[in-house]
């Protein structure tokens, strides 16, 4: 699929809240979608990780859904309505007795163009403050997701995918521009990580960083950070949500990922030549 010869795209981000009713949900995502098209005429908008579901243990496998399920056909049908692409964050999805962390992607004419299944689990045990072990109840995926649009070529992580230099760049030498990122950190990391991560992938790939969460629920067991934010390829935040449900609107201008890329030319400097090589690590 060729690419968008305009510069500039519309971009929006839903950082909404989850409940444990998944009906409500449905529309909340529904109605904020709706909203951003009407508002902005968004082309991509961005709902966030476990959008159907809250992240939590006790609710993985009674909102899990097979492909195609309620959530996404909800998706699909309004994609092909208002003729734009929507990552639909992530849902638990069900498929041959496993569950996986899934990212769904559907194009303009309702078309699911990418499934992202969240390759590396959040397990973390940092004492006093926070446990949590998605790896007991999700099961990894295998495969990194970059696609073609007639905007330009997207890459989608989730989460803690965001963490893996390796992974983000391997999107970027891919030909990802723009790498959407769905997520869902807590107030201990969120606070420590969120902006600096985001950031550093941003900057180290030259390339708009997305990362979209929900909203803070102070009642859930699991406490998200929120701050919705986007990050260009300088590495500068240039849109930020707080801790509320907010819906972000933003407009690139995806000239300035080559601009960047031909003034500070970090990916034709690489070395690869230089990283195979079969020197053995100090020991």
């Amino acid at each position: 699929m060729p690419e968008n010869t305009s510069k500039f795209t519309n971009i929006a981000l839903c950082q909404m809240n989850v409940t444990t009713d998944k009906s409500l949900n449905l529309k909340k995502a529904e109605s904020m979608i709706r909203k951003t098209f009407l508002d902005n005429g968004s082309d991509i908008v961005v709902l966030p990780e476990m959008f159907n579901c809250p992240y939590d243990y006790n609710y993985f496998s009674r909102f899990s859904e097979t492909y195609q399920g309620e959530t996404t056909a909800m998706l699909s049908g309004i994609a092909e309505e208002l003729n734009i692409i929507i990552i639909g964050g992530s849902i638990p999805e069900k498929d041959e007795g496993r569950i996986y962390n899934t990212s769904f992607t559907f194009g303009k004419d309702g078309k699911m163009i990418a499934r992202h299944r969240k390759i590396h689990l959040f397990d973390i045990n940092i004492k006093n403050k926070i446990s949590f072990q998605e790896s007991k109840f999700i099961t990894p995926g295998k495969d990194i997701t970059v696609f073609n649009t007639d905007i330009c070529s997207i890459g989608v992580a989730i989460c803690y995918d965001m963490r893996f230099p390796e992974l983000i760049r391997k999107m970027t030498l891919m030909g990802a521009k723009l790498i959407i990122v769905p997520a869902a950190f807590n107030t201990i990391t969120g606070p420590a990580h969120w902006h600096i991560t985001a950031r550093t992938r941003a900057l180290d790939n030259q390339v708009y960083f997305v990362c979209a969460s929900p909203a803070r629920d102070t009642g859930n067991s699991y406490m998200v950070y929120g701050h919705s934010l986007v990050v260009d390829p300088w590495g500068s935040v240039i849109a930020e949500a707080g801790e509320d449900e907010a819906i972000l609107n933003i407009k690139l201008d995806l000239t300035e990922i080559e601009k960047i890329r031909k003034e500070l030319p970090l990916l034709k400097h690489r070395r690869p030549d230089i990283y195979r090589s079969g020197r053995k690590p100090c020991e």
